[in-house]
């Protein structure tokens, strides 16, 4: 499929999907933005995205020149070059410098912030604006599915971890990524964030939430336990404690909200959603990590 007949079908999706919708056509709808996404993500997965956070920064100028060209909003385009800013500060913008975006899902305009009542471009109700936030993870398991997927990871991890020696756990992969170790001290370090977090938000009212770059922190060894599996037994024993309050919380609780520096006003069902689901993006490396060494393991019998 050339470019132009992609981008023309892109727009005919989304376009079927909104007039479906005015039919009260519902499920036909869903499959064409569905249909849409998929051609989006799928493209996008093909493109080679710098890693570097000069690069970033620069891809993201490149954006917000694009965006302004193709006269989308200039408050866009601003402040994507205020998170460019961040990034090349080696920070994480915050809620204040980023506010979450609006689109109006009838014409598109796209707004930041605070809405007004109506679209100023066609009229439509501020209410029926999409939100994209920051993560997806915020609203991917309602109460009692995040904390079956909290029981179940430490679970899910421990078999995968299981029969590798110290030295498979810590052995850095070709590619320069993270090491098994790596891996489970991101996955105790997000933990003790989350279990922090919990105890905020059972004992103040609109706690203030403060970001955390806990991704940095995985390849930090300074004052790090001896072992992986200490790391990991750590872990478990934080998870442990964490589901024992959420388990006997009272059921209100879980729609507390509090100030996210990084994510604006989020409830703790969010929060713990969040932390629930994050833990999966991360099976992938594990999984790829462990089929390595068991693939060794059986050239290496193989071989005698």
């Amino acid at each position: 499929m050339g470019e132009s007949e992609w981008s023309q079908t892109h727009i005919f999706l989304v376009a079927l999907a909104s007039r479906l919708e005015n039919e009260g056509q519902y499920n036909i709808a869903k499959l064409t933005r569905a249909a849409a996404d998929s051609l989006s993500r799928r493209a996008a997965y093909q493109l080679d995205m710098p890693g570097g956070k000069a690069e970033l920064a620069a891809q993201i100028e490149q954006a917000a020149s694009a965006l302004s060209a193709l006269g989308v909003t200039a408050e866009i385009s601003s402040t994507l070059r205020q998170g460019a800013s961040a990034l090349s500060e080696n920070r994480l913008p915050l809620i204040y410098e980023t506010p979450h975006p609006y689109v109006c899902r009838t014409c598109g305009h796209l707004a930041l912030g605070e809405l007004a009542e109506k679209c100023p471009v066609c009229g439509a109700w501020s209410a029926t604006f999409q939100w994209f936030p920051p993560v997806y993870w915020l609203e991917a398991f309602d109460p009692p599915a995040a904390l079956a997927r909290l029981r179940q990871t430490p679970l899910e991890v421990a078999g995968l971890l299981s029969g590798l020696s110290e030295e498979q756990l810590s052995q850095t992969p070709e590619d320069g990524g993270w090491a098994l170790r790596n891996i489970v001290s991101h996955l105790r370090d997000a933990q003790g964030v989350l279990s922090f977090r919990l105890d905020l938000f059972l004992n103040e009212e609109d706690p203030a939430l403060e970001s955390k770059a806990v991704f940095e922190w995985a390849t930090r060894e300074e004052a790090r336990a001896p072992s992986t599996l200490e790391i990991f037994d750590s872990y478990k024993a934080l998870r442990a404690e964490t589901l024992a309050k959420l388990e006997v919380m009272p059921c209100d609780m879980w729609w507390r909200t509090g100030r996210h520096e990084e994510f604006g006003r989020i409830s703790l069902r969010q929060q713990v959603s969040y932390f629930a689901a994050h833990e999966l993006t991360h099976f992938p490396q594990i999984e790829k990590l462990r089929d390595h060494f068991t693939d060794d393991m059986v050239q290496t019998e193989e071989s005698r």
